[in-house]
């Protein structure tokens, strides 16, 4: 297997992966140093370091680094007589993992004044950074050029075309709450690490009591954050959008 061209479609597709490779070895082991193998975030793998215990516990340790982002280096006795052993084949092995993190997914649900705003500024932060709307002639390059992604669909079919997993960051900045409740149901049946909305308290209430006449639960609806942005007192689409980006970085930090 070509681990590096692995690596670079995970880059591409924007997957979290880490990398572990078996280091050094001493006596009796059941892979040999250079064996390679690669953990993805929901915990598939690719490669092998020793199958069995010391595996299992390798992909443990990886799943840890994808969280955290730093690299380590982990080592296992296999030896019967310790009884913290990850095997029987009685050598030692050291494999050192490295995470290969993605960037953090900002997307942004409405292409109007305020959405425009968020994506321009978005750009010059660590964000890959992804506009949806339905209506296309706005969610385009043409009328928001720059390192942007463009998603011109309704919002209930972005999951099938983006996985909403803890790496995306939801700004909802749409153009009113029919189209929220039509579709933040399937964005919250992912796991985004956030979900901002924004809107009068009237706006939310009415997104709140569609939303639960939808089936959507209490729970996922909690996980909503609205008005959305830290209170700054923004007026123009470009403050609003800077007290948005401004609570998504303090939640991204956090």
């Amino acid at each position: 297997m070509d681990y590096l061209e692995r690596l670079t479609e995970a880059k591409r597709d924007g997957k979290a992966v880490a990398l572990c490779i078996v280091i050094e070895t001493e006596g009796a082991v059941p892979r040999h140093a250079g064996s390679k193998m690669l953990v993805y975030a929901d915990g598939r793998t690719e490669g092998s370091v020793g199958g069995g215990e010391l595996e299992s516990r390798t992909v443990k340790a990886a799943l840890e680094s994808l969280k955290d982002g730093r690299s380590k280096l982990v080592e296992y006795s296999l030896s019967a007589e310790d009884p913290a052993s990850a095997g029987v084949c009685g050598g030692e092995v050291r494999v050192y993992i490295e995470p290969q993190v993605t960037q953090p997914i900002l997307l942004i649900l409405g292409a109007g004044h305020v959405g425009q705003a968020v994506a321009r500024f978005a750009q010059l932060l660590d964000f890959r950074v992804i506009v949806s709307d339905d209506r296309k002639e706005l969610c385009n390059a043409d009328v928001l050029p720059g390192n942007l992604e463009f998603l011109p669909m309704p919002m209930a079919e972005i999951p099938a075309h983006l996985v909403i997993d803890e790496r995306v960051y939801v700004v909802g900045v749409t153009r009113g709450s029919s189209v929220d409740v039509e579709g933040l149901g399937a964005i919250l049946e992912g796991s985004p690490a956030y979900v901002g909305l924004i809107g009068s308290k009237n706006r939310w209430a009415a997104t709140r009591q569609g939303l639960i006449e939808r089936g959507v639960s209490l729970d996922k609806i909690a996980q909503i954050k609205s008005p959305i942005g830290l209170n700054i007192g923004a007026e123009t689409p470009n403050e609003i959008a800077i007290s948005i980006l401004a609570e998504v970085i303090e939640r991204l930090k956090s």
